[in-house]
């Protein structure tokens, strides 16, 4: 039965993290819409399986690719962007972040030292703030 399957999978795509992502999508709606009694979600969870399953049999391999390749993309920016915001949010704890009112520059300040001179590194615009 295993070698059957495998010869059957020769030259199909299989599954890849787009296919995973949409696998455990459909399974969070499909239980949702066992909680909430919701058709709606019973159908999109239906219909997002069966593209799974369409993905996981086709025999287009660089189109299926393509797509997983799209939704890395699109994954990696939204991880990035989080990312970034909890590294600025570990700053501000220690920082006080300004903006030059010449350029625009972040600058970041040590909290707890009072009235201080600022001078921006890249237009050498002086001004005072509280930090």
């Amino acid at each position: 039965m295993r070698e059957k399957i495998r010869r059957f999978m020769m030259g199909r795509y299989g599954i890849d993290s787009l296919g995973r992502f949409l696998l455990g999508l459909a399974l969070v709606l499909l239980l949702l819409s066992r909680f909430f009694l919701r058709s709606i979600l019973y159908i999109l969870s239906f219909t997002i399986l069966v593209i799974v399953y369409y993905r996981m049999f086709s025999r287009d391999i660089d189109r299926r690719y393509r797509e997983n390749q799209l939704f890395l993309e699109y994954r990696n920016k939204i991880n990035n962007n989080i990312q970034r915001q909890k590294y600025m949010l570990r700053q501000r704890r220690i920082y006080h972040i300004y903006r030059c009112p010449g350029c625009g520059q972040k600058i970041r300040i040590p909290r707890g030292k009072g009235k201080v001179q600022i001078a921006c590194p890249k237009c050498k615009t002086r001004f005072i703030k509280r930090s």
